[in-house]
């Protein structure tokens, strides 16, 4: 593999047949469910930015594993940290705010509807969905996969390390769900409980980053600190979104208080 520089940053590209297939299939399912609903519903289509929030995070996925990011992930551990935080924390934001449940809710007819209904409010979904079990899910996946042999295991085993991207897939979906989410799930959590969340989450973060960077070899040492900064700022970001969106609910609920008054 040559030296990864600013060009083939960019121009480096891998292709993955499962991974583009399962891709497009994703997009391809959600722009037919955004369809049925728009033809049922006409004068209450749905909503552009949840789409185009889908779609991104499909995208994502796609820079992760097939850019640059993907070809050098098992060369630079610093690489290897960015494609983590992608994977983790950057995709799964994006696809939980598309809400693909409610959609497909919305879209399909029965006997898919009530399927859909009994599978999310089976015991085995409330289960994966308790925030407790989510956020020590994630604090478990990040801190296994980066500070025990399981990280250079998988550097050297690529079943294993295409195992590990689908874990920091679902684990991260999983977290930001009660989070960010707003799907037809039982487990609401308050805005309280949705920032303690984010702090909780935030301990194997930036415990994770800090021992990376006490390591003498430098690509550790970097990677450490891209997994420092990099979730500090998303977590950071993702609070201020959720304290805008208090913010606006408020101003709603006000303005339709005084038309209603």
């Amino acid at each position: 593999m040559p030296a990864l520089t600013p060009h083939s940053a960019f121009t480096t590209w891998q292709f993955l047949p499962l991974v583009t297939a399962l891709l497009i299939l994703s997009a391809a399912g959600y722009l037919y469910g955004v369809r049925a609903v728009q033809r049922r519903h006409p004068a209450r289509p749905w909503p552009a930015a949840r789409t185009a929030a889908f779609l991104a995070g499909l995208a994502v996925i796609a820079v992760a594993t097939q850019s640059s990011v993907g070809a050098y992930d098992d060369v630079l551990f610093s690489v290897h940290m960015i494609q983590h935080l992608l994977l983790i924390m950057v995709a799964p934001p994006l696809l939980v705010f598309g809400r693909p449940v409610t959609l497909a809710l919305h879209a399909a007819r029965n006997p898919v509807h009530t399927w859909i209904k009994r599978a999310i409010r089976s015991r085995i979904a409330t289960a994966l969905t308790w925030p407790p079990f989510a956020v020590t899910l994630y604090a478990v996946v990040v801190t296994v996969t980066h500070l025990t042999p399981l990280r250079e295991l998988v550097l050297e085993n690529p079943a294993l390390h295409a195992a590990e991207h689908a874990l920091y897939l679902v684990t991260g979906y999983l977290y930001f769900l009660p989070v960010i989410g707003a799907e037809p799930l039982r487990w609401r959590p308050s805005l309280l409980g949705r920032y303690l969340l984010l702090l909780v989450a935030m301990v194997p973060d930036t415990a994770v980053g800090v021992i990376l960077m006490s390591f003498v070899q430098s690509d550790l040492h970097e990677g450490g600190l891209i997994m420092l900064a990099g979730s500090d700022l998303i977590m950071t970001a993702l609070a201020m979104a959720l304290a805008a969106s208090l913010v606006w609910s408020s101003e709603i609920g006000a303005q339709q208080g005084q038309v209603g008054g």
